[in-house]
């Protein structure tokens, strides 16, 4: 089975990319509240521990529709030629390459923002890092 990449040429005004958003009423004002989606495979796998960034692939995230109950490993070098998933590239001993992939489920099926710039925080979900200067710079 393969996974069908969708990659939106334009990025929405608002960022509200990575984020499921919740809202609560409290009394007639509604606050939304915003939350990066949670690797259900964080604390079973070692993978997070890198330290390191991969190489800035794109300064945009890629839209994803993902299944529950399927595990996907986010490219974290950057050198995959099927961003933001993994296809192996890592393994060249050539490129001697140290970084490995993130392994990842998520809660619920549906579509989600995977980071490409590689630098987020909650790894492999778009935090909006990508907004940083030096990012947006980076990639031309």
């Amino acid at each position: 089975m393969s996974v069908i990449l969708r990659r939106n040429l334009q990025v929405p005004q608002l960022l509200k990319l990575s984020y499921s958003s919740s809202a609560k009423s409290s009394g007639d004002a509604t606050a939304t509240v915003k939350t990066v989606p949670k690797n259900l495979l964080e604390d079973k796998q070692t993978a997070n521990l890198q330290k390191e960034n991969g190489a800035i692939f794109d300064k945009r995230p890629f839209k994803l529709h993902l299944d529950k109950d399927k595990t996907y490993s986010w490219c974290l070098c950057g050198k995959s030629k099927s961003q933001p998933l993994c296809d192996g590239m890592h393994k060249n001993e050539f490129l001697k390459i140290k970084l490995r992939p993130i392994r990842f489920k998520v809660e619920k099926t549906g579509d989600y923002w995977l980071c490409n710039c590689k630098q987020t925080t909650h790894r492999p979900f778009c935090d909006g890092t990508h907004k940083q200067p030096e990012i947006q710079a980076a990639v031309k």
